[in-house]
This record gives structure tokens, C-alpha cells and sequence, in this order.
């Protein structure tokens, strides 16, 4: 999660912050950050943005129903109240007839979406068909709040199912200012929806509800498969990361989990902090977590420029090298060789000294360096007054109320098959990682997944579905395309496209004419693009024609 220092300025802020939302290893001081990067869009918004997409596309809002659902009795107390969701849009490409390309924007403020309006796959796909590029906010979200605030009883109407009947009731009701004379709802008009991450799957979804309203949709990175327990999320690292960095973090996370688990009760577990930098952590499964930020850096690694994170490959380069790179560390080494021996890997304290000390010094670099206060207030997974906060201010609530009810995705080390050494600690499993879940909401059931999955899951299928993710995503394991899947024929109808070395939803992003070059964006990119426009533009032609069915009836 980016944390935003003072005024948040232009499109490279706002795509970065959009980008690294999505994740559910989020620890209490993740949440404090997004409570930050809320205030501070919040003061952004009340200044000048000439720098800004927002100047070029003013944001809009339909009054959307708080309730969709009457009869459903978890929604009671029933409300008949509506709520402004806010939306933006691109008329520059529309001709008459072209589609309504709307991007849903998924758990985080669609502000920062708007960058793809300009360049990215809705701008593309707009200008290839005559289209209306659309950005939606979700509810719950940017400003889009059917509540006044955000105790867990208001935040009963933020369910996937009630944000997908907002999506569909946007199509069927909304007039876009400028453009009143036009009739541009559904069904009279062909819905596509594009989604990444989340809001994939959330797509996919939609148009298998409501198949009548939105013509088409594109799930990219779409995690269709809900999972309580998701300690697969580190498979794609384990796999595709470079194997010295994967070996080493392996033995690293080995000796510390053979300290703090096997040996609970010595010395050596207060030791071990304190090498580290982290002496003044309580709890240990605080301190596993505080130091295994590192290998999670794959997911926010990116092709373009603007957009991309070198965290992981910082970390790669220093847990792999037996070189010391830190040589303020260098005092440590023998503290460190006793430390690998009681942690099991004695007769290898010749290579994983270096590596241990690297690993601290980048520790200390990147996470420890950072706390000007209380460690325990800086670090810890567990404080029940932040918790219980609610009011409308603490937007960090309601994707960790999501993922509590409805999706799961809890990213542990505890999961990992006891037979394969995990690139995180065995400390961090579901009591760990779902602290937010009880402290927060007092939820302590597991998360519902079925709820999620009965819309088709690894296997969800329909006419107009587009399939497209990264092979190197660790949200891949979560999706049709995950390893071990049966492959699928990719049609025109029906397209399944894996784009090769890529991480998470590489094709939503873009670049303008004049920042392209002959491997930015990369080959595999284009062709995922290419081939999005073209079945699109296929989906119109078979629109036609059944419009000219229709009419002849």
C-alpha cells in the first residue's frame, strides 16, 4: 500500500495507488496508512488539479438503491433510502451505436482509475469501437457511501451482490450529462464491462447475473475462485521469482520459524528480535510478519514505468547475495552465525551469514527505520481501539469486511504442505491474519466463500466472458487459469489468454503515443490488447446483428 505524503499530484500517484490495493495481508499498520491516503485525496480534492485527470473528467453521481434486495433478510432493517454513486466518463470517442465500455473500479477510490480513461484498455477499447469510456465506483468506496458511517451494521449493504445489482441498475438508469438528448442505457445499448483484480472477477459475475444488461465483460485477474485460507498467493514467487532469492528466503524464514516456533521458550527468540532491530516487539508472530514484507513485492511489479514497484527486486538482490551489503551490519555477523546455528542451519553459516545480515540491513532499510514511536504501536497485527473505530472516515473497513464475509483470501504461512519450506513464517496463520476480522466486525466464523463461488469459480463460463490473466500473478492461483486447471480452447467468444510474464491485470494500463518504444509496452501486452480489441469489435458485429433480429421481429 503507497502511503502519500502531503498532496497526492498527478496520474503516476493515483495509478500506483489504485494498482497496490488489492491484498488481504493487511496488518494494522496498512490500515493506518490507507486512513492517511483517505485524508489526504480528501485535501487533494480541494485544490487545484490542472496536473489531474479529475480537471478533464469531473466526477458524476446516479442515486443508486441502498437495498436492491427486500426479501433477503440479512439486509434487515430494509431501507428504501439511495445513495450517490459517483462515476466518470469520456465522450471524446463516441459515435453513435458504439458500445458503453465501463470500468468497474474495485476496492479502492475509482480516482484512481481515471488514468485509464486517457490511456490504458478503456481508452483503447473506446477509440477502436466508438465507444463511451466509463469509469464506476463501488460502493463503499471514493466517495460512494450508502452509509453515514462504517459500523459493521451499516456496512451490512456491502455485499458483492448488492455492488453488482448497483452496476446493473447504473446501466439501466443512467443519463450522461451533455449527452441527455441519447438514449444510452441498457439493453438498448452493449454494456462491456472491464475489470482487474477484484473487480475481475466482480465482472465475470456480472455478466452471468445480468446477461440482459451488460453485453460483454473482460476479467482480468479476475479471482473468481474465493479461498478462506490462500497460502497458495505465494506459489507464483516460490515458482517464477529468481530461484537464489526463493532458496535463500526459504532457509532465512526456515531458521527464524525454527527460533521463534521450536524454540518459543530461549533466549534465543528475544535474540533474534533484537539482531533485527525489532527488540521492543512483543509478540513474535508480530515480528515474523514485520519482516516477511519483502517476498509479497512480486504483485506490485509492473511493465510500465509509471506504475512499477522495485521493492521485490531490491529484496531479491539482497537476501540472494552472500556479499555484505550493509556493512553497518557487519558487527552482527557473529551473533548471526550463532542465531543460523540454533535455527537448525549450522553447517551453513558460511553462506547464509551474508545473506542474514543483507536480509537485516534491508529489514532496517525498508521497514524498521520507519517507526519513530512505540514498536508494538507501529507494527502490531492487534489493537481493538483502532479496531473499533467506524466512523465514515475509516475507509480502511470495508475491503477487510469483504474479505471477512464474503472472500477469504487470508495469506498465511501456516498453510504451506508441511513437506515444502514456506517463503513466510508458519506464525502467520488464520488467528494471525484474520485479527482484523475479530476485532473489527467480532466475526469469527470463517469467511463464506460459497456465497462467492456459486457463481462458477475456478470453472465460471459464459458467452462474451473474456478470461485474460498474468502467468507470474500470485493472484493467478485464485483464478480459471490457475496451475494444475484444465486448459481451455480460447475463442472469440469465449477468450482464455495467459499473457506471458505477467503479473496482475498488465493489460488494464497504457502508455500515450509518445511514450511507447519498441519493448515498452512489451510484446506479450500488445498482443493481449490486440486481441481485446479485436474480439470487441467482434462482440459489436454480433450486437448488430442481433439488434437487426430484434427489429425485424
Amino acid at each position: 500500500m503507497v502511503k502519500l505524503r502531503g498532496i497526492v499530484a498527478g496520474t503516476l500517484c493515483l495509478a500506483q495507488l489504485a494498482s497496490a490495493t488489492f491484498r488481504t495481508s493487511l496488518t494494522l499498520k496498512d490500515f493506518r496508512a490507507q486512513l492517511e491516503e483517505h485524508q489526504a485525496e480528501k485535501h487533494a480534492a480541494s485544490v487545484a488539479r490542472d496536473t489531474r485527470p479529475s480537471l478533464l473528467y469531473p466526477a458524476r453521481t446516479l442515486q443508486v438503491p441502498v437495498d436492491h434486495f427486500h426479501n433477503e433478510s440479512k439486509y434487515e432493517p430494509h431501507t428504501n433510502a439511495t445513495f450517490p454513486l459517483r462515476y466518470w466518463f469520456d465522450p471524446s470517442h463516441y459515435k453513435l451505436g458504439g458500445p458503453i465500455i465501463v470500468l468497474q473500479s474495485g476496492e479502492t477510490s475509482g480516482v484512481g482509475r481515471l488514468p485509464f480513461l486517457q490511456k490504458g484498455i478503456v481508452s483503447q477499447l473506446a477509440e477502436a469501437t466508438g465507444g463511451l469510456g466509463v469509469i464506476l465506483e463501488h460502493r463503499y468506496y471514493g466517495t460512494s457511501f450508502p452509509t453515514s458511517d462504517l459500523s459493521t451494521e451499516s456496512l451490512r449493504f456491502l455485499t458483492t451482490e448488492q455492488a453488482l445489482a448497483d452496476m446493473a441498475y447504473f446501466a439501466k438508469h443512467v443519463v450522461y450529462p451533455g449527452l441527455e438528448h441519447l438514449d444510452l442505457t441498457a439493453p438498448k445499448n452493449a454494456y462491456i464491462a472491464y475489470g482487474g483484480s477484484y473487480a475481475g472477477a466482480f465482472v465475470a459475475f456480472l455478466r452471468k447475473v445480468y446477461p440482459d444488461v451488460y453485453w460483454g465483460a473482460i476479467s482480468s485477474s479476475g479471482v473468481t475462485e474465493a479461498i478462506y485460507e490462500f497460502w497458495q498467493y505465494y506459489e507464483a514467487a516460490r515458482i517464477y521469482a529468481p530461484q537464489d532469492c526463493v532458496l535463500a528466503t526459504e532457509k532465512l524464514t526456515n531458521v527464524i520459524d525454527n527460533i521463534l516456533i521450536k524454540k518459543a521458550d530461549t533466549e534465543f527468540v528475544q535474540r533474534l528480535k533484537t539482531v533485527f532491530g525489532l527488540g521492543n516487539l512483543t509478540r513474535s508472530d508480530d515480528f515474523a510478519n514485520t519482516v516477511s514484507f519483502g517476498i509479497s513485492g512480486l504483485q506490485s511489479t509492473n511493465w510500465d514505468p509509471a506504475l512499477n514497484s522495485t521493492d521485490f527486486g531490491f529484496y531479491c538482490d539482497n537476501v540472494s547475495s552472500t556479499k555484505l551489503l550493509f556493512p553497518s551490519a557487519a558487527g552482527l555477523a557473529s551473533e548471526v552465525e550463532d542465531l543460523i546455528a540454533a535455527g537448525g542451519y549450522g553447517d551453513e553459516v558460511d553462506t547464509l551469514t551474508n545473506q542474514m545480515l543483507n536480509y537485516i540491513g534491508y529489514v532496517n532499510a525498508t521497514v524498521v527505520t520507519g517507526c519513530n514511536g512505540n514498536q508494538d504501536t507501529c507494527f502490531t497485527n492487534f489493537n481493538s481501539t483502532f479496531y473499533q473505530q467506524d466512523d465514515i472516515d475509516q475507509t480502511w473497513r470495508a475491503w477487510p469486511y469483504q474479505y471477512c464475509t464474503e472472500w477469504g483470501y487470508l495469506q498465511t504461512g501456516s498453510g504451506v504442505p508441511a513437506d515444502q519450506l514456506p517463503l513466510i513464517s508458519r506464525l502467520i496463520d488464520l488467528n494471525f491474519t484474520s485479527a482484523v476480522c475479530t476485532e473489527a466486525f467480532g466475526i469469527t466464523a470463517p469467511s463464506d466463500v460459497e456465497v462467492i463461488n456459486k457463481y462458477g469459480g475456478f470453472e465460471i463460463s459464459y458467452p462474451r466472458l473474456a478470461i485474460v490473466d498474468g502467468e507470474k500473478d500470485p493472484w493467478r492461483a485464485a483464478t480459471p487459469h490457475a496451475i494444475g486447471l484444465p486448459p481451455r480452447v480460447s475463442t472469440v467468444s469465449e477468450p482464455f489468454i495467459l499473457i506471458e510474464n505477467g503479473v496482475h491485470h498488465w493489460d488494464e494500463n497504457g502508455l500515450f503515443p509518445n511514450q511507447t518504444t519498441p519493448t515498452l509496452p512489451p510484446a506479450p501486452v500488445v498482443e493481449a490488447q490486440s486481441e481485446e480489441v479485436a474480439f470487441v469489435k467482434a462482440w459489436m458485429v454480433e450486437w448488430r446483428k442481433s439488434r437487426c433480429r430484434a427489429g425485424r421481429r
